[in-house]
């Protein structure tokens, strides 16, 4: 039987925690027949991700990978392109989430370093899958948003902002790419039960509370919920659908 991923060579990168949307990710494209490639600076981390979707019949294996330095995307890129050939699907799913507000001494820093891994991180990725795309007649690029890329977050602006900026560079290189059949998408996650949402809890507790009594759907959504989503932008099941931003958040952003 058909699978809806048969034959797709997939990068996945930040996908070591557990529970995370990147191990989900690669978990659900591997059920469908892809082979997945997984990265992670933590490389310990992201083989035994690999190791638990090769246990449940899948094809996946795991790299190091920083995604903030630019020569990591270049051999990470190669290296999949000597063994795989091409590159059909990336998911640049890396991501940080530092807790600082506005007057916080630490808020120009933390917005520093999540613009250098949120940002840089999957404008180089989106840079290098392009180049490796055309090689190969096309492909689809989703770029992980957030909730917080659409609407504003007490106590989590300069997340906020490094989330808003991969909507609208999605965006836009999507507008540049689009006739060579490289379709590029943004998924929104809301609340989702993750290690980085129960960091984000810890640190910013009282606003999280609030948050999460908002949720419409009455519940955290599961790493599953986004890795379906992105199951849909990967598949061919997708080909007319690009420069899109796809929310994942029971509702949160419609009140």
């Amino acid at each position: 039987m058909t699978k809806r991923m048969d034959g797709k060579i997939v990068l996945i990168t930040g996908g070591a925690s557990r529970p995370g949307i990147g191990a989900a990710i690669g978990e659900r494209l591997a059920e469908e027949g892809a082979t997945v490639v997984l990265s992670d600076v933590d490389l310990a981390g992201v083989e035994e991700t690999a190791a638990l979707i090769r246990e449940k019949g899948g094809k996946a294996t795991a790299v190091r990978h920083d995604v903030a330095v630019q020569d990591d995307w270049d051999s990470v890129i190669a290296a999949l392109l000597a063994e795989h050939g091409r590159l059909d699907v990336l998911v640049n799913n890396a991501g940080i989430l530092e807790v600082a507000g506005i007057a916080s001494d630490r808020a120009i820093g933390a917005l520093r370093s999540q613009f250098e891994v949120n940002v840089l991180g999957s404008f180089a990725g989106t840079q290098v899958a392009v180049r490796a795309m055309r090689q190969s007649g096309g492909g689809s690029i989703i770029n992980m948003s957030s909730v917080a890329g659409l609407v504003g977050f007490r106590g989590s602006a300069s997340y906020a902002a490094s989330k808003g900026a991969v909507k609208l560079f999605s965006k836009s290189v999507a507008l540049e790419v689009a006739a060579e059949n490289i379709r590029i998408n943004t998924v929104h996650p809301g609340i989702i039960r993750t290690n980085m949402q129960d960091q984000g809890a810890e640190t910013n507790a009282e606003n999280y509370e609030a948050i999460e009594a908002a949720i419409p759907a009455g519940r955290l959504g599961e790493p599953l919920d986004i890795a379906n989503c992105v199951l849909f932008l990967a598949s061919d099941e997708s080909t007319y659908v690009t420069g899109a931003e796809f929310v994942v958040d029971g509702g949160y952003t419609a009140q």
